[in-house]
C-alpha cells in the first residue's frame, strides 16, 4: 500500500430539500419560512491512499452510501471537495466527468437492480468498454472473455440474461462490468448484504484477489463489522452524517474510543456459545437529519455525555493514526 492519497475528501456536505408534500407541510410553515433540508452527510472529511481499503461502517440513515454516490458523482455535493489524481471531482461537469469515469467504478447492494434485464450478460460486461475505451471489436471481445475468468464465470453465461443466472452469478457480473475497463478505484456499496453467508465468503474472497490483481484501491461499505474487519486497511465510522473515529482496523477492533464505536462492536456475534459479549445498548431516539443539535450528535444517547459534549467536538488525534470526534479519554 502506498503512503501516496489516491481520493481525498474534505468537507464533504450532501444536504437534499424538504420538497413541498401540499397543505399538511405547509401548516408547520404558517409564516412562510422555508422547510429545512435532509443534512445526509454534514461535513465528512477523510484519505483513502493508493492501494488501500478503507471500510466505512454506520448504522442505517447515517450516510454512507450517499458519501460513496457523491465521490463518484452519481450525486452532485451541496459543498466540499473530492480530490482525485489532482482533479477536484466536485468541480465538474458530466462532459469532464466522462473520461474520469473508466477510473472510477462502483459495485451496488442489490446485484438484480443494478443490472439492465434486457442486456445480456456480454453487453453488461461489454458496455463500460463501449464507452470508455473504444476498443476494437476483436480486443472488446478479448477483455470481456478476460474479465469473466478473473471473477470465476463460466463463458456459456455470456447469452444469459440476468434472471437467468443465480444472484451469486449476478454479483460476479456486477463485479465483472466494475472490473473491465481496470479502474483505479472502486467503491463497494453492501456489495454481499443481498446474498447468503456462503455466497458471501465466495463474493469476498474474489474482492481481495481482484485487488491484488488489478492493484486498485476500495471504498468498503458494509454493515457486516466482521467483513470489514477482514477486508479493510483503515476504518472510519460514521454517526448521523459525519465521521466520529477512524483508524487502523486492527487498532479500532481492539481499542474503539468514541461511545458509539463501542456500541457497533459490541454487536459483533462471537462464535462460541460459552463466551458472552457485554452489549451496550444506546438509549433514545436518533436526532432528525432536518434538526441536528449542536455539539456532539451523540449526546442525547450516550451514557458517557456531559456538560462539554454540548460545545463543538474537534475531529483529534488521540493516539497516532487513530481520530475521534469525543471529548472523553480513551476508555471513559
Amino acid at each position: 500500500m502506498s503512503m501516496v492519497p489516491l481520493v481525498e475528501i474534505r468537507d464533504l456536505k450532501k444536504h437534499f430539500p424538504v420538497k413541498d408534500q401540499g397543505a399538511a407541510l405547509r401548516s408547520l410553515f404558517p409564516f412562510g419560512a422555508k422547510p429545512s433540508v435532509v443534512r445526509a452527510v454534514d461535513g465528512v472529511s477523510f484519505s483513502i491512499m493508493k492501494g488501500e481499503t478503507l471500510g466505512l461502517v454506520g448504522e442505517s440513515g447515517c450516510g454512507k452510501s450517499t458519501v460513496a454516490r457523491c465521490i463518484v458523482r452519481l450525486l452532485d455535493p451541496t459543498a466540499g471537495h473530492i480530490q482525485f489524481e489532482g482533479s477536484d471531482l466536485a468541480d465538474l461537469d458530466e462532459s469532464q466527468m466522462h473520461p474520469i469515469r473508466r477510473d472510477l467504478q462502483m459495485i451496488f447492494q442489490d446485484p438484480m437492480a443494478s443490472l439492465n434485464p434486457r442486456l445480456s450478460v456480454r453487453q453488461v460486461v461489454e458496455e463500460p468498454l463501449r464507452l470508455h475505451e473504444r476498443l476494437p471489436a476483436k480486443e472488446r471481445e478479448e477483455r470481456v472473455l478476460e474479465v469473466m475468468d478473473q471473477v470465476g464465470l463460466d463463458r456459456e453465461l455470456l447469452s444469459r440474461y440476468p434472471h437467468e443466472i443465480s444472484g451469486g452469478q449476478r454479483q460476479r457480473v456486477n463485479i465483472a462490468r466494475a472490473i473491465a475497463t481496470r479502474p483505479k478505484f472502486v467503491v463497494l456499496d453492501e456489495p454481499t448484504s443481498a446474498l447468503d453467508v456462503s455466497l458471501r465468503a465466495k463474493i469476498i474472497l474474489l474482492l481481495e484477489e481482484l485487488k491484488s490483481l488489478l492493484s486498485t484501491t476500495y471504498l468498503f461499505i458494509s454493515h457486516d463489522l466482521s467483513t470489514v474487519k477482514y477486508l479493510s486497511d483503515r476504518v472510519a465510522v460514521m454517526y448521523l452524517g459525519t465521521i466520529v473515529e477512524m483508524a487502523e482496523a486492527h487498532e479500532l477492533f481492539r481499542h474503539p474510543f468514541h461511545p458509539y464505536t463501542e456500541a457497533l462492536l459490541s454487536a459483533i456475534p462471537i462464535p462460541d456459545p460459552f463466551v458472552k459479549r457485554r452489549r451496550i445498548i444506546l438509549k433514545g431516539e436518533i436526532p432528525s437529519p432536518t434538526d441536528i443539535p449542536g455539539g456532539c450528535r451523540l449526546k442525547g444517547r450516550c451514557p458517557s455525555a456531559g456538560t462539554g459534549c454540548s460545545d463543538e467536538v474537534p475531529f483529534q488525534e488521540v493516539v497516532p493514526g487513530h481520530w475521534v470526534a469525543c471529548t472523553r479519554g480513551r476508555n471513559g
